[in-house]
């Protein structure tokens, strides 16, 4: 297997775009006497992951918020409900998280709303449930973009893989969907050979190996997220298909996250394209939103300064539906791209 990139972010960089546009004005204090914000990570096995990790600190250190020392669920909705009924009990006064399994975290949610803690949801939107804001990419749009690109690629004609993501997850739902609706739509002439894999890179190998071995002239794959890149490459590479862009044979691949290995494979020809999800944006405006709460802002429906748009998606809930570039070869060394704001 490659030897994948090892990369701190850039601080100064990251500084300079802390300064918000301000959906609306005030701020915290930013002393230990502010109310406490709780944060748990979701999980720190992916590079996009990771980058927000390390988005999180700066952030609230550019922002005054009195963050807690977050936790980390490990993509395990019973760890995350009892982490933050930890950090209420230490003093949480608005809570940030990213609920993998979308469903079973409305349980969290009722037991927050009951005490009056406001919860900012990160990456994902819970099926149901009352939070104060989601802090999300438009993720219909993600599975759309990318069933346009590879639709494009292969002129309308023969198969792709998608390598759907776990559709207990309101984003793995929404790229599924959306990707087929698209390829139904648009190209007609495509198939699809859907495959389910929970977010998991082994499951996601043996069913590539599987739709390879059935069908040996599959010519696009879509992978729902960059945790499938490094078993995507090796099962190519052991079957002889790992062609780069631009040769004959090669296969069209487009990935959803946006970090820094992809662009690498991007350019070495290895990928064709990824759809950026905005790791530091993220930790920017999902701090930003439990900042608001605390001090009793409200938002407005419709565009914002930040150049996302707030939508509502039901019992009174709001959405902030941040930009999701497409990169490929043309725009992939862009500085403004936060993948390319850090160091191999």
């Amino acid at each position: 297997m490659r030897l994948r990139n090892s990369w701190k972010l850039a601080a100064g960089v990251l500084a300079a775009a802390a300064l918000l546009a301000g959906c609306s004005s005030g701020s915290s204090s930013g002393n230990s006497a502010s109310p406490k914000v709780g944060l748990d990570l979701p999980r720190t096995d992916t590079d996009f992951w990771v980058a927000y990790e390390k988005y999180v600190p700066q952030e609230a250190k550019s922002l005054g918020v009195n963050l807690m020392t977050p936790t980390n669920s490990q993509n395990n909705i019973s760890t995350l409900s009892s982490n933050v009924s930890t950090l209420v009990s230490q003093g949480a006064k608005a809570v940030v998280i990213s609920p993998q399994d979308t469903g079973a975290v409305v349980g969290t949610l009722n037991t927050l709303s009951a005490k009056n803690i406001p919860v900012v949801s990160i990456d994902t939107r819970p099926d149901s449930g009352k939070v104060y804001m989601v802090v999300r990419a438009d993720n219909q749009a993600y599975g759309t973009k990318s069933c346009q690109y590879l639709g494009q690629q292969l002129h309308g004609q023969g198969s792709v893989i998608d390598l759907e993501g776990d559709l207990s997850s309101i984003n793995g739902r929404d790229r599924t969907n959306a990707f087929n609706a698209c390829m139904k739509s648009q190209f007609p002439g495509v198939t699809v050979y859907g495959e389910p894999t929970n977010w998991d890179p082994s499951k996601g190998a043996a069913a590539l190996q599987t739709v390879l071995t059935q069908h040996p002239d599959v010519k696009g794959i879509y992978m729902q997220a960059s945790v499938f890149l490094d078993s995507t490459i090796q099962v190519l590479k052991s079957a002889n298909k790992l062609v780069p862009a631009g040769q004959a044979g090669h296969i069209s691949i487009i990935s959803n996250d946006g970090v820094p290995q992809e662009y690498a494979d991007i350019r070495s020809g290895e990928i064709d394209a990824t759809i950026s999800q905005p790791a530091d944006l993220y930790a920017k405006y999902g701090l930003y939103y439990a900042q608001a709460a605390l001090q009793g802002k409200t938002f407005k429906l419709g565009p914002t300064d930040h150049g996302s748009t707030i939508v509502s998606w039901g019992n009174g809930n709001f959405e902030d539906q941040l930009p999701a570039p497409l990169v490929t070869k043309t725009n992939v060394d862009d500085k403004s791209l936060w993948g390319n704001q850090s160091s191999s």
